[in-house]
């Protein structure tokens, strides 16, 4: 990958740009916090080809989601799982909307 296509990637939610250290700085949190969602399976850094852990725009949502729930005063543990279920929540919801979808476009006249 040339410079050139890596620079174009940063718009990627999914693409690993940012440093274990980058993280933890724009989390504001330390990188101990990034490890622990890590052994928690939350969240699963990329690697570099040196070893190093990356990660995501997405993947810091997610840890910034986890942090806010920690300083409320959830143990770590147990802000993941409500992460884990909200994100499950959501996928079923985004699911019912398309077959709810479908099922109007198949038969427009029983949503009148």
């Amino acid at each position: 990958m040339t410079a050139d296509d890596s620079f174009g990637r940063l718009d990627d939610d999914d693409y690993p740009a940012y440093t274990m250290g980058r993280a933890a700085d724009m989390l504001g949190t330390t990188q101990g916090f990034l490890r622990a969602l890590g052994e928690a399976r939350l969240i699963t850094p990329l690697r570099s080809e040196g070893g190093h852990r990356r990660y995501s725009r997405y993947q810091l949502r997610i840890a910034a989601r986890a942090r806010e729930l920690v300083d409320q005063g959830t143990p770590i543990e147990a802000a993941c799982r409500i992460i884990i279920l909200e994100d499950q929540l959501e996928e079923a919801q985004r699911i019912n909307a398309e077959y709810r979808r479908a099922a109007e476009s198949a038969n427009p006249t029983a949503a009148s």
